[in-house]
């Protein structure tokens, strides 16, 4: 039964509305009333407001440290939730975690919730360390409750002591939107779709296919998997690797070496960003995430929602999806030497392989099913309202 409570969910660029919590606010909005915020192309506001049944809004914000343009930000948002008076304020990522923490604290709204689904802090060093834990600090003071996606991270958060545990509450057993285990299944695509995409992508019959979906980045660990397959690829020319992602070389570029290695390597195949990675999953044979920092990484989730096996640095939210030697392989992180070795045992035993993959689909549907977490988050909402004395 719907109440006459009010949300607003805010993420930094409209592409987490889109695919991180898709579905989610659609499912919400049958029980709250609910408006998302993000900054970005109208166009893709548009289409979140179209698929999930809600309004939107854009706000513009940066991912970069601009303390004028945030400023500007924070007082938007503050006129902004004065005018629509929620019950509730609900933030993801970084940026619109801090600045809408701080206008929702500002403007007094009884309810302010920050999900934590990554610590890009972690990788950073010296006085920009400094200044992001500061940041990190006051995004979480401003806060009610802080939702750290997974386990490890809320031990991190714990550890740096950037507020105190009682804030801290891990929904389900992690992850931001669970994953809709009927939607990632390999008997959604069809032998025709394979085919072709095999066709498209000079994908034979006898290839080993690697794929690694995300983000082109360096903190994505690209440049040690390119320099491992490159070396495994000398040893087995039917090695083929995947890329499905684009770069951002204005925020996290790639080191001109790595991108030479891309260049000159045939069996390195660029795909782009993909609405929809389960057809280029279905073509492959492992998973391949060698991540510096993740929140609870969706990508491992829907790979073993697809039946593959994953290779995935020993980092939080990985090492909770992944569980070693049953439905995948951890290795360290940054260790180029560990990601070869893990990537020639799923070559060279198809024994393993095939282990591995026989337990990833029922190792991500009986801990992460889509529907139950989102009943968790409604629960948590209705929790929150009630120890606020609003319900």
């Amino acid at each position: 039964m719907k109440n006459t409570h009010k949300i607003i969910r805010i993420t930094t660029i409209p592409l987490s509305l889109n695919v991180l919590l898709k579905g989610q606010l659609r499912f919400i909005k049958d029980y709250y009333n609910l408006l998302a915020i993000a900054s970005g192309p109208e166009g893709e506001l548009v289409q979140v407001a179209n698929r999930e049944g809600i309004p939107t809004q854009r706000i513009e914000m940066t991912r970069a440290i601009t303390p004028l343009q945030d400023i500007k930000v924070v007082w938007r948002l503050y006129k902004l939730f004065k005018k629509e008076k929620p019950q509730i304020v609900h933030t993801h990522t970084p940026k619109a975690g801090t600045l809408g923490m701080m206008a929702a604290c500002f403007c007094g709204v009884p309810v302010r919730l920050h999900t934590v689904a990554g610590l890009p802090l972690l990788e950073a060093k010296g006085f920009k360390r400094f200044v992001l834990n500061t940041v990190e600090k006051i995004t979480y003071a401003c806060a009610t409750k802080v939702y750290p996606n997974s386990m490890v991270l809320k031990d991190i958060i714990f550890q740096n002591n950037f507020c105190r545990p009682s804030k801290l509450t891990v929904i389900g057993n992690g992850s931001s939107n669970g994953i809709d285990t009927n939607h990632f299944s390999r008997q959604q695509i069809s032998e025709d779709v394979i085919k072709e995409i095999k066709k498209e992508n000079r994908l034979n019959e006898a290839d080993f296919v690697f794929i690694y979906v995300g983000r082109l980045v360096k903190d994505k660990g690209i440049s040690e998997l390119v320099v491992a397959f490159k070396k495994i690829h000398q040893k087995h020319s039917h090695a083929k690797l995947v890329l499905v992602g684009n770069p951002e070389p204005e925020l996290n570029p790639l080191l001109p070496e790595t991108e030479q290695v891309i260049k000159e390597t045939s069996a390195i195949i660029i795909i782009g960003f993909q609405e929809d990675v389960r057809p280029f999953l279905a073509v492959s044979n492992a998973l391949v995430f060698p991540s510096y920092r993740e929140g609870f990484p969706n990508v491992p989730m829907q790979a073993g929602a697809m039946g593959l096996p994953s290779i995935v640095t020993n980092i939080n939210g990985c090492n909770e999806i992944i569980k070693n030697g049953k439905n995948g392989i951890i290795i360290p992180p940054k260790n180029t030497t560990e990601l070869e070795k893990a990537m020639l045992s799923m070559l060279e035993y198809p024994d393993l392989t095939q282990r591995l993959a026989a337990n990833a689909r029922e190792s991500i549907v009986s801990r992460f099913n889509q529907l139950w977490l989102w009943e968790q988050i409604k629960a948590e909402y209705d929790e929150q309202l009630q120890k606020a004395g609003l319900i």
